[in-house]
């Protein structure tokens, strides 16, 4: 074999590509010097590489370190926010509890009048009725106690006419 310029010996080198992706290189095509530069730039690749993802670490550190800080302080600011509204009108909030219980009494109270009103009529209505019967129950008493004068004066009545009867009767004995 003649010795080939170096040119063609490195594109033979690349032709020599596996399926997997990795170079395979020949002996006897590759002096050692050029497989010594090969490995020497995969460490420096990977190297690089590595520093790479080493720093790529360190900064996603630092994003999350720095989001954390934003999320503390933000709840921070909002407790502020909190205090500072009830240092501005301490009176607000219970104003505003009051006026919340107010129109939920109002609500509460609404549906309790209707109620009221309409018991208020069945009351009326019932007590009309009562009235009614008291009067008639009445009535009834003194036209009872006018009969039972009636029944009384009668029954007296009777028994004057038996005492008479009787004494006609012994009389004519």
């Amino acid at each position: 074999m003649q010795p080939q310029p170096p040119q063609t010996q490195n594109s033979q080198t690349m032709m020599q590509l596996q399926g997997s992706g990795n170079l395979s290189f020949s002996s006897s095509t590759m002096s050692r010097e050029e497989e010594e530069m090969s490995r020497s730039a995969l460490s420096t690749f990977r190297a690089k590489e590595e520093e790479i993802e080493k720093k790529k670490m360190e900064v996603r550190e630092k994003v999350q370190a720095q989001l954390g800080r934003v999320e503390e302080e933000t709840r921070r600011l909002a407790l502020i926010r909190e205090e500072l509204e009830g240092l501005a009108d301490p009176m607000r909030k219970d104003v505003s509890t009051v006026r919340k219980r107010i129109d939920q009494v109002n609500k509460d109270l609404k549906p309790l009048g209707l109620a009221c009103v309409k018991k208020e009529k069945e009351y009326k209505e019932a007590l009309d009725a009562f009235n009614e019967k008291n009067k008639e129950k009445v009535q009834l008493i003194t036209k009872l106690m006018e009969l039972e004068q009636l029944v009384s004066e009668s029954e007296k009545l009777r028994m004057k006419k038996l005492e008479e009867l009787s004494k006609n009767i012994e009389s004519i004995r």
